[in-house]
């Protein structure tokens, strides 16, 4: 029997494992689903797609505004050069994005070209617009994304990654001034800032849905990571600014981003929100877990304080938890690197059993190995003489809360004797003796205080990650049965709790 399936091009690109996240048709026609429908029974409506990689929101935008015209302009020519050239309109990333747009939706990457849909264009750009900018140096960054100069000064045949919609105006791009109803995309993701290795990136996302903002629209929708919510580095401002937007109407959360992109990793997760800028009131959260399961509520974005609660049964715990006015567990966390052994590894170890111990993580496993004997420690010196805790800060395998196997959240603490130090790697518990120390590690073990962790926890782990934690007597043990009594949970919050963080081995 013939085999005559053929694939849709955009969901083979939406499939690829590659920097560049594609959207797939489906997720696509799930972002439209959240406007209002009769947006694309008016002649009138204006769409912008400001970084196109593919073409897919134009096209799917195209066929929803074909069917319902089809009244109004009832010749079909009539109806898609109509929306051709007064409805859609796009900026592409890259000159080879643009390209692909223009071959999704004029069915010819030249808009004016023989075999355009479209026949009333008079240049091969069309609607479709690619400019090729120059990132602004200012301090080695680039003064409108803070692209690293010494990576993305290039020569004109090589891609600068200096995208139109973040470093020129709409007038500049499109030839002409114009007001948008509905801004719709999936902005890339990040850059490399040549930190570390060079495999360090910064987020630019949220440069993207700034400038959106500025364009005034009266619908945006974008899809991007959901690190935002709890951290990242240079989204503190973002965050802020998401979370008091009393205006985004609509966000839906992904625990697991491959249920959005089958084929590519991001760590937190990835969401997508319709911002109605009519509105002003609380938000529609959708919450999709890993299971497959979709946890509703509508609520403030700030509800959960500086952060973005993602699951809204965990507000009633840390209310409960909070109205205790306690200190903060994160006060006797350090900061990062709290030794301040800055590079390689290998510049401060010796496997000779002499001088100070050192807790790091060498040959891709934790081990207890020495410290040179000309390396001086200032960072935190007084604490040496001391018994610490270490607990590293990056710990993926622990996994986050909402996934569908309980998560363990952090990793095992260490328990650091007198004179013992720890790598980078690790953060720094202060205790003031053996017996707290090993309380503290009791403490650790339970299931409410990694929960606690779990509702900030991010990628990386830093002091912030433990500011719900509250902060115990350590005199004596704690268990999680004396816990639970002491917040007052009632069995419905025990039982949330019981069911998201499993025992730690």
């Amino acid at each position: 029997m013939k085999n005559n399936y053929s694939p849709d091009i955009l969901n083979c690109l939406a499939n690829l494992s590659s920097d560049e996240v594609f959207t797939s048709p489906e997720l696509a026609n799930r972002m439209l689903d959240l406007l209002p429908q009769e947006l694309f029974r008016s002649s009138k409506t204006r769409f912008l797609d400001p970084c196109s990689k593919s073409g897919v929101f134009l096209r799917e935008i195209a066929k929803r505004l074909l069917a319902g015209l089809e009244e109004q302009i009832p010749d079909l020519q009539q109806r898609i050069d109509h929306i051709m050239t007064k409805q859609v309109f796009c900026i592409a990333c890259t000159d080879l994005t643009a390209e692909m747009s223009r071959r999704t939706l004029y069915c010819t990457k030249q808009a004016n070209g023989e075999y355009s849909v479209a026949t009333c264009f008079d240049d091969a750009q069309g609607n479709l617009r690619y400019m090729r900018c120059q990132h602004i140096w200012e301090n080695g960054k680039c003064k409108y994304c803070g692209a690293n100069r010494a990576q993305y000064d290039r020569v004109e045949t090589i891609e600068t990654y200096a995208y139109p919609f973040i470093h020129k105006s709409i007038k500049e791009i499109l030839k002409k001034d114009m007001q948008f109803d509905v801004i719709i995309g999936n902005p890339p993701y990040q850059m490399s800032d040549g930190g570390g290795t060079g495999s360090s990136a910064m987020p630019i996302y949220q440069l993207f849905v700034q400038q959106a903002k500025k364009v005034n629209p009266v619908y945006l929708v974008m899809i991007m990571p959901s690190r935002w919510m709890t951290g990242g580095k240079h989204l503190d401002e973002f965050r802020k600014e998401m979370l008091g937007d009393k205006h985004i109407q609509v966000l839906h959360d992904y625990i697991n981003a491959g249920d959005c992109f089958p084929q590519v990793q991001i760590e937190g997760g990835v969401c997508y929100f319709m911002r109605n800028a009519k509105q002003n009131g609380k938000c529609k959260v959708f919450l999709h877990q890993s299971d497959g399961n979709i946890i509703e509520s509508e609520r403030y974005l700030d509800d959960g304080g500086d952060i973005m609660i993602r699951d809204a049964n965990v507000i009633s715990i840390l209310q409960k938890v909070q109205a205790k006015k306690e200190l903060s567990f994160e006060k006797i966390v350090s900061k990062r690197n709290p030794f301040n052994l800055v590079g390689d590894i290998e510049n401060f170890i010796t496997t000779q059993k002499t001088g100070r111990k050192i807790l790091c993580r060498y040959e891709n496993k934790r081990q207890v190995l020495y410290l040179k004997d000309n390396v001086n420690i200032t960072r935190n010196a007084d604490i040496l003489p001391k018994y610490k805790l270490f607990v590293s800060k990056a710990d993926g395998a622990a996994g986050q809360l909402g996934n569908p196997i309980p998560a363990r959240i952090i990793g095992k603490a260490e328990i650091g004797e007198p004179n013992m130090i720890c790598s980078e790697t690790f953060l720094c518990i202060f205790t003031k003796d053996k017996t707290e120390a090993e309380c503290i590690s009791d403490y650790m073990k339970t299931k409410f205080f990694r929960f606690m962790v779990g509702i900030r926890k991010n990628k990386n782990m830093t002091h912030d990650t433990y500011l719900y934690v509250p902060l115990q007597d350590f005199s004596h043990p704690w268990t999680d049965e004396m816990l639970y009594k002491k917040y007052d949970l009632d069995k419905d919050e025990i039982a949330f709790i019981e069911s998201m963080i499993r025992p730690m081995e």
